[in-house]
């Protein structure tokens, strides 16, 4: 590819400065969306090269390699989650918070400007658990995702250095309640940074290995470079190593052409989706193939050009600014920056999303499962680009059901 996209200013999560709060109250709204693929789609191990996606069309079906393994037809499909209830606030006055992990029944989030790793106990109230080394904070840069190991040992620790963006292993210590973080190890370094676009979701998926979301560093060109770490889904082992069935030989890199990915989840049969911050038009939900192109700085949105994975559900940026999201039964549900909502969209037929809690909460910058089966929501107002209210910082809890 050849062509190229200036980058603008800010990323897209700015768009929210003058941006007015809405103020009508938990008002659901299904918003009809721009759709590349419909029917069943695909698994993330399905096929191990980028393979070229259809023209949008509601009636064009998914390409053969992102078509999903069939569920047996003994098993039923998933069923689809919703929230059953407003949220309720378990942690507040947090600052600039980035992501939650859950380490067995514990919960640690990470504080972006603060390098502040944290847990929080039952009854909602927050203990240190350390702060990282070395956390050089700048735009949307500093102490990023987080991701608990298997076997809950060691915790996985994305964070801007001075060097550029760098993923940590550092040993846990202690029980709930007493952790402490131990140990360090680099699992891998040199991802480019820059004030915007350093991505910074990390996730272990069905496979075990750990699964790292970069962004393009500003510098847009680095997305299409297989040199390059940036625009990249990188997949390492717990050690850092590069498995063996990686899609090119050598190298961490799992997809590519990717400008800002912050959110990362497989449902049950192992279709791995993947959100993406668009620049002036398109924010993506996209299903990842390893080995896929999908088409950054060339394209936004859908393309239809061949040899790039086309999204298979797209929103215009001043509705989305779509973060951390939670794959939970036949359900995605995706935190929204700028949008200030909570999309639930099937897993199954992308294509619709219903909003949840639209405007009250503010920015959301990230949601996930809970050990007990609610959703925790992650807002994200005292970033600078929020209007924070009394209390802010929070995270939301909310019970869900089938249905």
């Amino acid at each position: 590819m050849t062509g190229t996209i200036e980058p603008r200013a800010l990323d897209v999560e700015s768009r929210a400065l003058g941006t007015p709060a809405r103020t009508h109250a938990s008002r659901r709204r299904t918003i009809l969306l721009t759709v590349g693929v419909l029917g069943l789609l695909a698994g993330c191990t399905s096929a191990p090269a980028p393979v070229p996606s259809a023209p949008p069309s509601s009636q064009v079906p998914s390409s053969p390699a992102t078509q999903p393994t069939a569920l047996p037809t003994t098993q039923a499909p998933p069923a689809a989650m919703r929230p059953t209830r407003e949220p309720t606030a378990l942690v507040t006055d947090l600052d600039a918070p980035w992501d939650i992990a859950f380490v067995g029944e514990t919960a640690l989030i990470s504080e972006r400007d603060t390098a502040t790793i944290s847990e929080v106990s039952a009854d909602g109230t927050t203990r240190v658990v350390g702060i990282v080394a070395g956390v050089v904070h700048g735009g949307e840069g500093g102490l990023l995702g987080l991701a608990a190991h298997p076997d809950e040992s060691a915790l996985f620790v994305y964070s801007t250095g001075e060097n550029g963006n760098r993923v940590e292993r550092y040993q846990l210590t202690g029980a709930a309640g007493s952790l402490s973080l131990g140990e360090v190890t680099t699992i891998i370094d040199g991802i480019p940074s820059a004030r915007n676009h350093n991505g910074g979701r990390l996730a272990i998926g069905p496979d075990g290995h750990l699964y790292i979301a970069t962004g393009d560093g500003s510098a847009t060109a680095t997305a299409q470079q297989l040199t390059s770490l940036g625009g990249k889904i990188l997949r390492v082992t717990t050690t850092g190593a590069i498995p063996a069935d990686n899609p090119f030989a050598g190298s961490p890199v799992y997809s590519l052409g990717h400008r800002n990915v912050q959110g990362l989840g497989w449902a049950v049969d192992g279709t791995m989706f993947a959100s993406e911050f668009g620049q002036d038009t398109w924010d993506e939900l996209n299903i990842i193939t390893p080995g896929g192109n999908y088409g950054w700085p060339e394209y936004e949105g859908m393309s239809g050009a061949t040899g790039v994975i086309d999204p298979v559900q797209v929103w215009a940026t001043d509705d989305a600014s779509p973060s951390g999201l939670a794959v939970v039964g036949g359900t995605i549900f995706i935190a929204n920056l700028r949008g200030r909502v909570l999309y639930e969209v099937a897993a199954s037929h992308p294509g619709t999303a219903v909003a949840h809690f639209d405007g009250v909460y503010g920015r959301l910058r990230d949601a996930e499962l809970a050990p007990d089966g609610s959703l925790w929501i992650l807002t994200n107002n005292t970033d600078g680009r929020g209007d924070p209210t009394a209390g802010d910082d929070r995270v939301l809890r909310v019970e869900l059901t089938s249905g």
